[in-house]
């Protein structure tokens, strides 16, 4: 038996203060599921549906308890009046259906309101207009059920201006004309992030497993990097926009640049070492859950019923100001970017909860 098999469910989620999760089950369907809601002072939480097959009932319970915790963070450092949350349904994507799917939006129904999801890995559009038909609490609608539509547009914009910001606290100045860009994954976000790239004048180089991805941007002025051959080159600035954990103990042997700044979700393989890595190599870390808040912002704002593109688009912006404030906060308390984050976006919470 694993050292994690010994550990109690209330063990697992008692230091980082979850408030509840919620076991669904129909095996009539075979859907099996968990939702955790990791804090509601600020607000409802919010955070998407994921499925994916996992290769243990353990491993989803560890997911869907750093996802919601992550969540939690990124509503507060957005300053949203929104909790975190995330549900993960165990399985094969291939046995979902609609009645499958409306089971499980009856499951959400019954928090009554504490937790709203909305899309993300493996769940479609189709998806979520289901879960809409049996539950109010799900956002994240195209435009033409009454929603603001796909979300990656103001997750991109986040991740551009968080960028620059980064930029601006290493040179003194945001401009990214002539920077080498490498962008790991180039699907909806990060597609759109390269055209921003592009139209400011940077050196883009993109790399992608997914060679429809690449075919997609293939007419833009970017250079495409083999995969084997990621790290090769130095770069000012590397933005992982696709997997998690890419960036770790090995991959940091190689890498080469002056900022680390993506889309991607949980792009620190260990955080215990990685930090301390960064540090070493003067390399400057945009905490993930700092920058690619632009969709959480916009999804947030269809749960309170503010459908406004350009509000959207303001609050993502702020974005800008955000990073700034955690570096600052990283250099005065000599903590890890990352842990200044993380100190931020608790702070928040805790005050809220004075209230």
């Amino acid at each position: 038996m694993s050292k994690d098999q010994n550990i109690s469910v209330f063990d697992k989620i008692k230091n980082d203060k979850h408030e509840q999760l919620v076991f669904c089950n129909d095996e009539s369907l075979g859907l099996k599921a968990i939702i955790g809601i990791h804090s509601t002072v600020l607000g409802p939480a919010i955070g998407g549906t994921r499925m994916w097959n996992y290769s243990s009932d353990n491993e989803a319970l560890r997911d869907v308890i750093n996802l919601s915790k992550a969540m939690s963070y990124k509503s507060s450092l957005a300053g949203l009046n929104a909790g975190g949350g995330k549900a993960v349904i165990i399985g094969d994507p291939k046995i979902k259906s609609e009645p499958f799917i409306k089971r499980f939006a009856e499951f959400i129904n019954d928090l009554n309101g504490k937790y709203w999801t909305a899309q993300d890995v493996n769940m479609s559009t189709s998806d979520i207009v289901w879960m809409k038909e049996r539950s109010d609490y799900v956002v994240g609608l195209p435009k033409e059920h009454g929603g603001l539509g796909d979300s990656s547009s103001p997750t991109a914009y986040g991740v551009y201006v968080g960028i620059k910001s980064a930029t601006k606290h290493i040179t003194g100045n945001d401009s990214l004309k002539n920077k080498k860009v490498l962008v790991q994954g180039v699907g909806n976000v990060g597609r759109k992030l390269v055209s921003h790239l592009i139209n400011e004048g940077a050196d883009v180089s993109v790399v992608d497993i997914n060679k429809e991805n690449i075919e997609n941007v293939s007419g833009d002025n970017v250079t495409i990097v083999n995969e084997h051959e990621i790290y090769d080159k130095t770069y000012d600035i590397i933005s992982p926009c696709a997997l998690g954990g890419t960036i770790n103990v090995d991959s940091l042997k190689k890498i080469k640049c002056d900022i680390i700044a993506g889309a991607a979700n949980n792009q620190l393989g260990d955080d215990s070492l990685v930090p301390e890595i960064l540090k070493e190599k003067n390399i400057l870390y945009i905490p993930d859950f700092l920058i690619n808040a632009g969709g959480i912002i916009s999804v947030y704002h269809e749960q309170i019923n503010d459908i406004d593109e350009k509000k959207v688009m303001k609050m993502t912006e702020s974005i800008y100001d955000k990073v700034l404030d955690v570096l600052d906060h990283s250099i005065k308390h000599s903590f890890s970017t990352n842990a200044s984050a993380i100190q931020l976006a608790k702070d928040r919470i805790k005050e809220n909860s004075k209230k």
